[in-house]
């Protein structure tokens, strides 16, 4: 029973992480991580992502339009590309590493030290991952909400508010977080006897002796 509770857990933990990447990916290049409305112009709706800024038409027109200097842009979303990136490679690295650690891969059967090794890095790696995607995504929502309730802006200028961006990246982060977290676990449990073969290579030394 705890070896298919340790086989579920490796493969839950996997699935989740790899929901997380996915996710990740898209909230990366997805152009709504700010949305502004109008109220001069409630036919159009401006949204703004880390490469892009878009005006959305009421008609269903969409146009963006991509930035044109890395150094020009506000400090966050230089580094949040930064860090978005790192996120990404991490938890590629992440689920290759730890798909290999997986019991139901025939791979390296003999190997179960390796195996639980390979399944703690790439929890570990999963679980950093998480932590680089909520980082950038946090610090934008903050900056959002501090450039909101600044009361130096005159009250006649549109703010930006949160993107359905933000949303996604939250919570690809945390499920990388916990997909990593669910690989550490499973690693940190019994591990799996070894292969039958292993225990007629045994007996048959016994008989020997």
């Amino acid at each position: 029973m705890a070896l298919v509770f340790r086989k579920a857990t490796q493969l839950v933990g996997l699935l989740v992480s790899l929901l997380g990447w996915v996710l990740s990916i898209i909230t990366t290049y997805l152009p709504h991580w700010k949305n502004l409305s109008l109220d001069l112009n409630e036919m159009e709706n401006w949204t703004m992502g880390l490469w892009q800024t878009c005006v959305i038409q009421e008609g269903g027109g969409m146009q963006c339009k991509d930035f044109d200097s890395f150094l020009a842009l506000p400090a966050e979303l230089r580094i949040s590309r930064i860090l978005m990136f790192l996120s990404n490679g991490l938890g590629f690295l992440g689920l290759l590493v730890s798909g290999f650690g997986l019991d139901c891969l025939r791979i390296g059967e003999r190997q179960q030290d390796l195996k639980k090794q390979l399944l703690i890095l790439g929890g570990v790696l999963s679980w950093t991952s998480g932590i680089t995607a909520l980082v950038p995504v946090s610090w934008v929502a903050h900056i959002t909400v501090q450039e909101f309730w600044d009361e130096t802006i005159p009250e006649i200028i549109p703010r930006w508010e949160f993107g359905e961006a933000l949303f996604i990246g939250w919570f690809a982060g945390f499920s990388l977080v916990l997909g990593g977290s669910l690989l550490n676990c499973a690693a940190c449990s019994a591990q799996a006897p070894p292969a039958s073969g292993h225990y007629t290579v045994a007996e048959m030394q016994d008989h020997c002796q």
